[in-house]
């Protein structure tokens, strides 16, 4: 169990780019997840059904992550990735909800990616004092790096995603586009 869980179902063990594939994996059960909290929920939840999610994951994930680190020997192997999970959760609670419920999939696609590449920029790099997070001790530092890193994405992600969301509005009603 504590091996599907770390890996979120085996996406870490990819060989290249394990934090890439499991944070890819996660933005892929993101979306019907979005499309849940968006049309079931409606939109006035849908942030802290993202939100609560990244949390129960957080917190679920510590006694998983400290017994694969405690196991293994090792501070943070690689394909360890339910933290990116965590963070790509947390980047998606800062979306304009009504993207999700009124377009599809081929409308937030790119939207997704978007907030997938943000995710990443921080999770890679660690800026902003992102970094400081991986030195708590044990799981804690392996998770809470990346929920920094997607609260950082998605206060990016808020107005990205309504950006996105009136220039296809525009895109949409401008002369010669068909309705």
């Amino acid at each position: 169990m504590s091996i599907l869980v770390t890996t979120f179902f085996g996406s870490g063990m990819s060989p290249k780019a394990p934090g890439t594939m499991g944070s890819l994996a996660a933005t892929v059960v993101a979306y019907p997840m979005a499309v849940f909290a968006s049309d079931i929920l409606g939109e006035t939840l849908f942030r802290f059904f993202f939100f609560a999610a990244a949390i129960i994951v957080f917190f679920g994930a510590i006694p998983f992550v400290n017994k694969a680190m405690k196991d293994t020997g090792t501070e943070d192997p690689g394909w360890i990735v339910i933290d990116e999970v965590c963070g790509i959760f947390m980047t998606f609670a800062f979306i304009n909800p009504g993207l999700i419920s009124s377009m599809g999939i081929v409308f937030t696609a790119p939207l997704l990616l978007i907030g997938f590449g943000l995710f990443r920029f921080f999770d890679i790099l660690k800026p902003l004092g992102i970094h400081r997070f991986e030195r708590f001790p044990g799981a804690w530092g392996v998770m809470a790096d990346d929920l920094l890193g997607g609260i950082y994405a998605g206060l990016l992600m808020y107005p990205i995603s309504y950006i996105y969301s009136f220039v296809w509005i525009l895109l949409a009603i401008a002369p010669g586009s068909q309705n």
